[in-house]
């Protein structure tokens, strides 16, 4: 048998094999909507960025509507996952992981461009920071810490208010009977403000729901005892 017909059938033996190899679970629970809805959250980011580099009233507006669509496709893959029965381990990694990316990408994006405080962007980046830790610990342990309601205030109050910054300049808003001028930068800046307070104000409520588990979890059995 010569070289050529030795290294012919190496390759077809390599073939056989991977046609045979199965599909690995986690490349099987990557290939679905939404899934792929919260891949494109995340493509979207350099092009969100992009629009932000430019602060012309064209661009910003286009950063907002980037944004927007982001947080609509948050709120889409989030809901065909529970009615589809698709709640994977890859979604359950990705989807938060997009949502913080893009949200922190923008706000300092709005830092560089002189539209918020940094100590804001330093205090929210500082709450997810805690509450992630404060659940990485928890589900160590075993425990399940839920989300409260001021946590979702200040995800909508937050998001709402990063459009807004986005949009930053005044332009006109016709509410059907009328037609008002709105400055969205100062729209922005109160909701980012208030969602910096609902985010203090979680983050207190997601230590001490901690620490109860934990005082819990140290007592004695005494119904088994």
């Amino acid at each position: 048998m010569d070289r050529a017909t030795r290294k012919q059938r190496k390759r077809e033996e390599r073939a056989r094999r991977r046609a045979a190899r199965k599909e690995s679970v986690l490349i099987q629970e990557f290939w679905n909507l939404p899934n792929m809805l919260t891949l494109g959250r995340i493509m979207l980011i350099p092009l969100f960025v992009w629009f932000t580099y430019d602060a012309d009233p064209f661009y910003s507006l286009m950063a907002g509507v980037v944004f927007a669509v982001a947080s609509i496709t948050d709120v889409v893959d989030g809901y065909l996952a529970r009615k589809w029965n698709l709640i994977t381990v890859v979604g359950k990694f990705m989807d938060p992981l997009a949502d913080k990316l893009i949200a922190m990408a923008a706000l300092v994006m709005m830092v560089r461009l002189g539209r918020i405080a940094a100590w804001v962007v330093i205090v929210l980046l500082a709450r997810e920071l805690i509450v992630s830790g404060l659940r990485t610990i928890a589900a160590s342990e075993g425990m399940v810490i839920a989300a409260g309601q001021e946590g979702k205030w200040k995800t909508s109050l937050q998001l709402v208010g990063i459009i807004s910054l986005c949009v930053h300049y005044v332009h006109p808003l016709d509410l059907g009977f009328r037609v008002v001028t709105v400055d969205y930068n100062l729209v922005g800046k109160a909701l980012v403000y208030l969602s910096c307070a609902f985010s203090v104000w979680s983050a207190v409520v997601y230590f001490r729901a901690f620490l109860a588990m934990l005082a819990r979890r140290g007592k004695p059995d005494t119904q088994n005892a």
